[in-house]
């Protein structure tokens, strides 16, 4: 039986309006004649997807990594050079992107997990500036120009168009809300307790019986699995890659969001991607150097409440989403 209690606490309702508001978003923006809207809560939404994916393992396992932006890379990519060689169907262009997500997250995450605290955070950073400086170096693909894409990912149907902005904006919100919901389901599963167990005490976790490594490492996959996802979605809405999407800093910014918005909480992410976005939009009006209002503004979040915007909305317990 479903427990609709959750839905009516202040995490709740705020909860319920944010996936609300982006669900409405595209009949709001065509009623005030502003698609604008509905392309900068696209964008929100995509950049909400790879919070989520980071918040399993930063929020979940602990583990703090600057290199999560390398599958929004190769998500990215994997699109562009599909393109570049008129391979436009996304039957074929998803699972090659998934398929390299799989063996580099295997490999780069059993390197990287067999370190811990700051020498995890260096590792991930450097393995993916060593895939950046990878992309910024072959010329066929536009090296640190980009790549232009010049035709969207074709379902081989016209009831999905992703040139249809109302197509190509609900299909992201699927993804986002189906990413939401397997998060739920993983951090409420026996996977889920081992993870969030190996973070509150690893050594425990260890002498009961379970392989932690092993758990991070599946988790570590998993997170960039769903990553890659948006960086697909990303390819398609903007028509256009570059490695910058790939570099540390935009891992840094991950971070921002997860941590802003609320770790170890389900729709922390996506309320600190929506948050982090729209701050970011008003104050760029303004001047190009955002980051030095931002900057404060988060560490004053984090002094007033550590848990981020959802630690403001309620008392939980740890990692209880």
């Amino acid at each position: 039986m479903i427990d609709w209690k959750p839905l009516f606490t202040r995490r709740g309702v705020v909860g319920t309006l944010v996936v609300g508001t982006c669900m409405l978003v595209p009949i709001i923006a065509t009623l005030i004649d502003e698609p604008y809207y509905m392309n900068l809560f696209a964008r929100l939404m995509i950049w909400a997807i790879a919070a989520i994916s980071l918040n399993l393992i930063l929020g979940y396992g602990g583990l703090i990594s600057f290199g999560h932006a390398l599958y929004l890379g190769i998500g990215a990519y994997a699109v562009g050079i599909c393109s570049y060689y008129d391979i436009n169907n996304i039957f074929i262009q998803v699972p090659i992107a998934l398929g390299v997500a799989t063996i580099i997250s295997f490999v780069f995450g059993g390197i990287a997990l067999r370190t811990r605290g700051v020498y995890f955070i260096m590792i991930t950073m450097a393995l993916t500036q060593m895939i950046y400086y990878l992309s910024i170096s072959i010329e066929e693909y536009g090296s640190d120009d980009g790549l232009i894409i010049y035709v969207r990912s074709e379902f081989g149907t016209n009831i999905i168009n992703l040139d249809n902005p109302f197509h190509r904006y609900y299909l992201i919100f699927l993804v986002m809300v189906g990413c939401l919901y397997l998060t739920y389901r993983l951090i409420h599963s026996r996977f889920g307790y081992v993870i969030r167990g190996a973070k509150s005490n690893e050594l425990r976790m260890e002498v009961i019986g379970h392989s932690t490594f092993r758990y991070r490492l599946v988790c570590f996959m998993i997170a960039g699995v769903m990553c890659t996802l948006a960086g697909v979605l990303s390819a398609n809405v903007e028509k256009f890659v570059s490695p910058d999407v790939m570099h540390w800093t935009r891992s840094g910014e991950l971070i921002f969001m997860v941590v802003l918005g609320g770790m170890a909480s389900i729709l922390g992410p996506l309320t600190g991607a929506m948050v982090f976005w729209l701050i970011s939009e008003i104050l760029a009006r303004f001047t190009e150097h955002w980051h030095i209002i931002f900057g404060p503004f988060l560490i004053l979040v984090v002094l007033l409440s550590p848990r981020g915007i959802d630690g403001m909305l309620g008392k939980r317990g740890s990692g209880s989403g």
